[in-house]
């Protein structure tokens, strides 16, 4: 599979060029994020079923080796089985792959964006830690908070004002990867039940 993918830079152009085809992500920290929640999410799911639509591509493209859709395939496979070894064997080495914006802040909106995709995916999965009386609720919440829904909007409604929202806002990525670890392991129970 490793000599099949492509190189990340080369899957960014491919993906900006699909915009059209609406895929789940069009930048690789947008792709980071989702593969991360794909490791990371409540039940598993076939490789068909979370590439397809991050890719926007046809299930065929899987049985066409030689291609740019299985070359990009084959990439989007290979960073998923990268970050899923990293979270069961180095947890703390984990890192989000985020970019600054215009000003030299981390900009985690794309990342989370990329979370939140492959979230609505299964979105009824999910469903216990988006119920705001459940106390683990608060696993999500560095991700949701830099999350839009589709007419742009903040997922959890506008931020309050004051230096201090400003300031937790602007550090709230710090919590990300620690996040990702918890949610991995809060469902871990669920996706993969111990046999009597």
């Amino acid at each position: 599979m490793a000599s099949a993918a492509m190189p990340l830079a080369e899957l960014e152009r491919w993906l900006q060029a699909r915009v059209n085809r609406h895929p789940a992500a069009t930048s690789i920290p947008m792709l980071d994020g989702y593969a991360a929640a794909i490791v990371a999410e409540p039940v598993s799911m076939s490789p068909l079923d979370w590439i397809c639509p991050l890719r926007a591509i046809d299930a065929d493209a899987f049985n066409h080796g030689g291609t740019p859709e299985f070359a990009a395939i084959s990439a989007v496979a290979l960073h998923h089985n990268e970050i899923s070894n990293t979270l069961s064997t180095t947890p703390d080495r984990f890192e989000p792959m985020h970019r600054r914006d215009p000003s030299g802040n981390i900009d985690a909106h794309p990342w989370c964006q990329g979370v939140y995709a492959a979230m609505r995916l299964r979105l009824s999965a999910w469903a216990p830690l988006l119920d705001a009386s459940n106390v683990n609720r608060g696993l999500l919440l560095p991700i949701l908070l830099h999350c839009r829904d589709d007419q742009g909007r903040p997922l959890l409604g506008p931020p309050g004002s004051g230096r201090e929202t400003e300031d937790f806002l602007r550090s709230a990525y710090l919590d990300i990867p620690v996040a990702v670890e918890a949610l991995r392991q809060y469902w871990m129970p669920i996706r993969y039940p111990r046999t009597r």
